[in-house]
């Protein structure tokens, strides 16, 4: 039997898609979209009205949306744990997204030109699907034994934001990217919900699953910015000594054992940079970063540390002292840390410890953009120890990025 063919409607909604896909939507035409659909412009305005009605029902068009979510959620749902489900469903989204990335990009990066139907439209869309993936995830986690403080749709919905983010940059730019392998990218991703959303209720295939409950990487727990705000703040008013002590702890990310060693004549200033001398077999030299978490502390002229030293009486050689100006000890220095952060209380619930202010310090020079070698260079750590703190940052600014994408769309 000859093949039926196709509705007026439907072609010129045929044609739209692959329009849209080729040259976006604000380069599409009418006239182009009729030629392509092989009917005349005035019978596209009949049945649509104009390019947005007609983009409207394009994005409302069940064989766009619908089966393309159905579709990934079966490949996912066959399954048997979460972190298999995340994997599937997140790779397969991006190989589908993959398929037509101009569309993808000009249907959401020329949202904000479209009326407001269209957006609503858009977002009830993206709603719905989010609630049918969410309803196999929420299954998924049922099968592992986990529970989480989040909604499964919830969690589905930063998963998209970070699948979308990622996608959008990683087809949009030349020389960035947030990791060399788009599957190194997917087992980031995969381990920040796994470690982030979840925690163990019980013992699933003969493991347990509480070794994926760490809300870090191991060994990593890099405090976030309104935390260190709090302790700059809060030194600054204690004394120069304890804020000079802050500044160089989160400013240059020394060791508790390099700090006790410090002397004045470790203090490089050489503008516009402040530099620290440290003294560990080797020696190296580290720079006083002026800015921390957003912050400024730092001039061409001034920071915390030079007010301090230039506030010194004694002959003391030590750049940290006790009230008799001896060198400080490490109790002493254990005793200042813990007053300041007596009331603070890191994500985890608990107070934050002083080897905190080194991690986050590895975690925040990666997240600006320095390569492992040079952050070796500077923290006298080997490369394959800092592994975990790229990690962190990869994840970090993994959801950097789904912000900033969720925000460019409200």
């Amino acid at each position: 039997m000859p093949t039926p063919r196709k509705s007026t409607k439907a072609r010129l909604i045929e044609a739209a898609l692959d329009l849209f896909a080729e040259r976006g939507v604000t380069e599409t035409t009418t006239k182009a979209v009729a030629e392509r659909a092989q009917v005349n412009e005035v019978t596209l305005f009949r049945n649509f009205g104009n390019k947005y009605r007609l983009l409207l029902a394009v994005i409302e068009d069940s064989a766009v949306f619908a089966k393309l979510v159905h579709a990934l959620v079966e490949q996912a749902n066959t399954k048997d744990n979460v972190a298999d489900f995340l994997q599937e469903y997140a790779q397969q989204s991006l190989l589908t997204l993959d398929k037509a990335p101009d569309l993808v990009r000009s249907i959401l990066g020329e949202a904000g030109n479209y009326p407001m139907e269209n957006r609503l439209a858009l977002g009830k869309g993206l709603s719905e699907a989010n609630r049918y993936v969410a309803e196999y995830l929420e299954q998924a986690i049922a099968k592992s034994g986990l529970c989480s403080n989040l909604t499964s749709e919830q969690i589905v919905n930063l998963l998209n934001f970070l699948l979308l983010g990622y996608f959008i940059i990683e087809s949009s730019t030349e020389g960035y990217s947030f990791s060399d392998e788009q599957n190194d990218f997917l087992d980031s991703l995969v381990r920040l919900f796994l470690q982030g959303c979840f925690t163990s209720s019980a013992v699933t295939s003969g493991v347990t699953d509480t070794s994926i409950v760490k809300v870090e990487p191991e060994g990593v727990a890099d405090l976030p910015a309104n935390l260190v705000r709090s302790l700059f703040q809060k030194a600054k008013k204690t004394g120069k000594q304890e804020y000079a002590l802050v500044y160089v702890l989160f400013g240059a990310g020394l060791s508790l054992e390099e700090v006790l060693r410090l002397e004045r004549s470790h203090s490089l200033f050489e503008p516009p940079q402040h530099i620290l001398h440290i003294n560990d077999g080797a020696g190296r030299q580290v720079p006083l970063n002026q800015w921390v978490m957003g912050f400024r502390y730092g001039s061409k002229s001034t920071n915390p540390l030079i007010q301090w030293l230039k506030s010194r009486k004694d002959d003391q050689a030590a750049i940290f002292i006790n009230e008799a100006s001896d060198a400080i000890t490490e109790a002493e220095l254990q005793n200042i840390w813990q007053e300041l952060s007596a009331d603070l209380l890191t994500p985890q619930g608990e107070t934050p410890v002083i080897k905190q202010a080194r991690q986050t310090w590895c975690v925040e020079m990666l997240m600006r953009g320095i390569e492992l070698e040079d952050l070796s260079i500077l923290s006298g750590m080997e490369i394959k120890q800092l592994q975990q703190y790229a990690q962190r940052a990869r994840n970090k600014a993994a959801l950097e990025a789904a912000v900033r994408l969720d925000q460019k769309q409200s």
